[in-house]
């Protein structure tokens, strides 16, 4: 009864007052939708796209309707009260303003009106993606620590225990053990004797440039061309950021998420994520801005990025490519096992993998003096998911201390340079 009440309604309506509530009710769907979206960390990029392309063309019409009814209410003016003669009309909203000319006006005003109008909604809508963008800030967690490796250590103690000496002949008899019982006991225990951080800070893990409201974060970068969503969020990034902060003792975000390239540069440059993680199997295309945008997180904003193979040889060259375009100054080198980032926290004896996509050697990229990029060539990714691949326990461990020293490695860097520009300013 209540449906056929509002259906009724609606017949009733006027068709302008039905399409204004139909633009409404499309502006607040696609709004609350892409809000909730966000915030609970799915990925819909169709949703970008096609809900965008509707509210270009809502606004079209609308604009197209306003324009419209103007140009004929001034018309009906003009008939009404006609102008001096010779009187020039300058107004773009009315169809018989002179630079129109003579003959098509209607059309020339169309193709103006759609000119600006485009020219004004993208406009807009990077002005709305920028206040958006510039909202975000990546700040260190608050804290102190050292740089060191966590030593396997092995402990022998020796015990002695309590002896009673008696007598042989006595009435009593005792089971006398020997005089020289000494028991060795062998305890091999990894203890974390220090904190794992970086820097002079409070008596937490953590780094001596953090704040208090700082967490370490998991953010994977979004590309065109390919898969980068591949085991994205709850599974696989998420278990990898528990883990860090199980690990480490460090505070962690609640959940992990993903930035645009273009997103990188709404951070501030000394409030910027140091380090993001790019996968998939797939092609990579970005464009020259995103490619320049790269280049200057990475050597201006102190970034890092952190590249997996999520499963084909293709992508391994389409990786290689991207670098080479970024960096066109830096070639990749093997990194060695004992090189810091695969030390500490974790001694790492030899490089895990799945399968080794694009080989069993992991690359990185060496600028003035740290690793501006760690290549992993066999979906180390996907041991980090529920289930772990079907890897043996060994290799998915050592997966797990694999992302640990990256991630560690990234934000220990991060936090020198910040003590350095705070020295230099």
């Amino acid at each position: 009864m209540y449906l056929k009440l509002r259906l009724k309604t609606l017949a009733s309506m006027s068709p302008m007052r039905l399409c204004v509530l139909g633009s409404l009710a499309y502006v607040v769907l696609y709004g609350g939708t892409t809000l909730l979206a966000q915030l609970a960390g799915i990925v819909m990029p169709w949703l970008a796209t096609y809900g965008l392309a509707g509210l270009y063309l809502i606004g079209l019409c609308w604009s197209v309707y306003g324009v419209e009814m103007f140009s004929q209410r001034r018309r009906l003016d003009r008939l009404a009260n006609p102008p001096p003669p010779g009187r020039r009309i300058t107004n773009p909203l009315d169809a018989e303003a002179w630079y129109y000319g003579r003959e098509g006006r209607k059309l020339k005003q169309s193709i103006a009106l759609l000119v600006a109008y485009t020219l004004a909604f993208f406009l807009l809508v990077a002005l709305i993606a920028w206040l958006w963008l510039s909202r975000d800030i990546y700040e260190l967690p608050a804290g102190g620590g050292e740089a060191k490796a966590l030593a396997q250590t092995v402990q022998v103690q020796k015990i002695i225990r309590t002896k009673y000496v008696v007598n042989p002949y006595s009435a009593i008899r005792f089971e006398v053990p020997p005089i020289d019982d000494v028991k060795l006991r062998l305890d091999e225990a990894t203890e974390h004797a220090y904190q794992v951080g970086y820097g002079q800070g409070t008596g937490t893990p953590g780094f001596g440039a953090g704040t208090a409201r700082g967490k370490v974060r998991f953010i994977r970068l979004r590309y065109e061309g390919g898969n980068w969503d591949q085991k994205f969020g709850i599974g696989a990034d998420l278990n990898m950021l528990l883990e860090y902060g199980i690990r480490t003792g460090q505070k962690v975000a609640d959940k992990t998420e993903f930035k645009s390239i273009a997103e990188l540069r709404g951070f501030p440059k000394l409030k910027s994520p140091p380090l993001v993680y790019l996968t998939g199997e797939r092609n990579i295309v970005l464009t020259r801005g995103e490619t320049r945008a790269l280049r200057e997180y990475l050597l201006d904003r102190h970034g890092m990025i952190f590249g997996d193979n999520g499963g084909s040889m293709n992508f391994h060259r389409q990786f290689l490519s991207m670098m080479a375009a970024v960096l066109p100054e830096v070639r990749p080198v093997p990194v060695p096992l004992d090189d810091m980032i695969h030390r500490v926290p974790y001694p790492i004896p030899f490089l895990p993998y799945v399968a080794p996509h694009g080989g069993k050697v992991a690359l990185g990229w060496w600028v003035e003096g740290r690793w501006v990029c760690y290549y992993h060539p066999g979906d180390v990714g996907d041991a980090w998911c529920d289930g772990h691949a079907g890897v043996k326990s060994e290799i998915w461990e050592l997966c797990y201390q694999l992302g640990t020293n990256v991630i560690f490695y990234a934000h220990a860097e991060y936090a020198k340079w910040l003590e350095s520009q705070k020295v230099h300013q």
